[in-house]
């Protein structure tokens, strides 16, 4: 298991997503070098993820991006949907992970707009 309050900085980061691309040059500009995690190569796992909701203060839904092909074949509209169910589909399908997040300091954010990961320096 992992301690994510001692774990390195890092973006949770798609390179084809220009919001992602965004934030990473912001944190460049300013000599921060972030571990890239490419979650669609690597998903996270749902503990993983679990980490990041603490992190982030946030309800299993606040991760997930709606506007997915996904998020409707999957029904997740669904507001009967636990966060055990909801993890367990972004895990599989990691297109509905909200993008990019910063994870610094034990903190995180979710950088839309990308200036959000400025707050956590």
């Amino acid at each position: 298991m992992t301690d994510t309050h001692a774990a390195p900085t890092r973006l949770y980061h798609n390179p084809r997503c220009s919001k992602s691309r965004g934030a990473l040059e912001l944190l460049q500009a300013r000599g921060i070098e972030p571990i890239l995690v490419a979650y669609l190569d690597t998903p996270p796992s749902v503990e993983q993820l679990r980490d990041l909701l603490a992190l982030l203060g946030l309800p299993a839904r606040g991760l997930l991006r709606s506007g997915e092909d996904e998020y409707r074949q999957l029904g997740l509209a669904d507001p009967a949907l636990d966060d055990d169910h909801l993890l367990a589909a972004m895990a599989a399908h990691p297109r509905l992970i909200e993008r990019p997040i910063f994870v610094h300091a034990a903190r995180a954010v979710i950088g839309r707009p990308p200036e959000r990961v400025l707050e956590l320096l």
